[in-house]
């Protein structure tokens, strides 16, 4: 048992066999054809409504599922070991679209959108990312104006998970009192999503270009107060970086298996390469890396079940974020190195291990914007950019 295994209730230990057994059966066996042609099957949506998995620590008058953060945890992670692929689609969607209109949906918002989220009738995109500011999220230049009772949306989104897939996207615009957040209809007219293609990794997952050219919307589908959609974004990427770290620590040990397996099985000299002392080192190191992950992400996990919201506990999210997706990226190559020649060629699954977890030092913060609100937490002092 890992350490990390003890204290978990009968309650989480069944919703990570749960998952673990849907990954197995239905996701690892795909992964890398799924990979190749750039393309997640998208009855995958509805596989991860019927399990509970898009509705995970959403009220249950709204279809969801009764669990803690750390139950959540676990099924991201083990999710993270079959494909990043699919945990993207469930951490954006669930992580970052479902549960804020949850936590800041007026009830008719929550009673149009809740039930068909959680049951994968439909999907949620994160709509933040611009072409001109990625980490300097503030600087925004999608607009909304008030026009009537309406509000009439311009600007562009880029590198959105679910961007083609997605029913709604969360969309965040400047308005007067400053950035605001919208629930947009993507079938609104004047919305278009472009898939973007040719990606390192993740290539199974729906990745987009978003335009928005005269989107009107409704002064209903305006989530929260406006003026305060930066509040509502910066909260739900505290959120939202647990999710990673999680995912980072599945792909982190999805490698290590497949290494420690090829290990044993790999004969040179006339003996297994696993009794040579330098590999043991790279398989050793990479065991620390990610049991160190797995600890830091499930800590911040019990945080927010022990009551902890978003702005206490979002410098140990950027701490886990940070922690478990460079983990991932190490881990990913030290595994590489264990398969020699053989780990270059997709025949094996290390290529896709390494080119998913590059990006996870990228989006939801680089792992420099991590280190920024690390060092500010510790100093009081705001670093220069």
């Amino acid at each position: 048992m890992l350490s990390t295994d003890l204290g978990l209730t009968e309650t989480q230990r069944d919703f990570r066999a749960m998952a673990a057994e849907f990954v197995d059966a239905e996701v690892v066996p795909h992964a890398r054809e799924w990979d190749r042609r750039e393309k997640v099957d998208p009855s995958i949506v509805r596989r991860l409504g019927e399990l509970g998995f898009l509705g995970l620590m959403v009220g249950e008058e709204y279809g969801g599922v009764d669990a803690d953060m750390l139950s959540y945890v676990l099924v991201t992670e083990e999710l993270g070991r079959g494909d990043s692929a699919v945990r993207g689609i469930v951490s954006v969607s669930l992580g970052l679209v479902t549960k804020t209109i949850a936590a800041h949906g007026t009830e008719e918002q929550r009673r149009e959108w809740l039930p068909r989220l959680v049951a994968g009738e439909a999907l949620g995109c994160f709509a933040l990312t611009e072409p001109g500011t990625g980490s300097d999220a503030g600087s925004l230049t999608t607009r909304a104006v008030r026009d009537g009772g309406d509000w009439v949306l311009d600007g562009s989104k880029i590198f959105i998970t679910n961007g083609t897939w997605a029913d709604v996207a969360l969309t965040f615009a400047r308005t007067e009192e400053g950035v605001t957040a919208f629930l947009v209809p993507t079938g609104s007219p004047g919305f278009t999503a472009t898939e973007i293609h040719g990606k390192l990794g993740l290539r199974g997952q729906a990745t987009a270009e978003l335009a928005f050219e005269g989107v009107r919307v409704p002064d209903s589908a305006r989530l929260g107060e406006p003026g305060r959609g930066m509040g509502i974004a910066l909260g739900t990427l505290s959120r939202g970086r647990i999710s990673v770290a999680a995912g980072a620590v599945g792909l982190a040990q999805a490698a290590l298996d497949a290494a420690v397996r090829y290990a044993g099985e790999r004969e040179q000299f006339g003996r297994p390469i696993a009794s040579f002392q330098l590999v043991q080192e790279l398989l050793a190191d990479s065991a620390v890396d990610v049991q160190a992950a797995r600890l830091l992400t499930r800590n911040v996990a019990r945080m927010a079940d022990l009551g902890a919201g978003p702005k206490e506990y979002a410098t140990d999210a950027s701490m886990a974020k940070y922690h478990a997706s460079e983990t991932a990226v190490r881990v990913s190559n030290n595994c590489l190195q264990v398969f020699g020649g053989y780990g270059y060629i997709d025949e094996y699954p290390m290529g896709k291990y390494l080119r998913d977890a590059r990006v996870l030092t990228l989006y939801e913060g680089t792992s420099q914007v991590q280190k920024l609100i690390i060092g500010r937490d510790l100093t009081g002092v705001n670093a220069m950019l």
